[in-house]
């Protein structure tokens, strides 16, 4: 008796990350996320292979108080990834700051 395919097995991709070595098959439908060496730590998107495009950072330019942010290994804030297609189109990962209040109930 053959084994049937699985229909998950249909989907199976390999994604890869354009500024590192990281890789992963699996089967998702939405780009998965890894912690990039390439990008100073940050969590970036991964890329179906083959795919034409660069996955780059975007620096806070505001002021940074006393929010909660996402820095890179350097310590710079970091506001959003970006994946540019060679088709001119992007995806867009954007780090929300957090705000942190202190107060006393009284």
């Amino acid at each position: 008796m053959s084994a049937r395919p699985h229909i998950f097995d249909q989907l199976r991709r390999l994604w890869v990350c354009p500024n590192c070595t990281h890789t992963w098959a699996g089967t998702a439908t939405a780009a998965p996320f890894h912690v990039c060496a390439g990008l100073r730590g940050l969590t970036a998107p991964l890329v179906v292979a083959g795919t034409d495009c660069e996955v780059v950072t975007h620096e806070r330019e505001d002021y940074v108080n006393k929010e909660r942010l996402t820095v890179d290994g350097d310590g710079r804030p970091v506001m959003s990834v970006e994946t540019r297609h060679a088709d001119g189109s992007n995806d867009i990962a954007v780090y929300a700051p957090l705000v942190q209040v202190v107060g006393e109930v009284g």
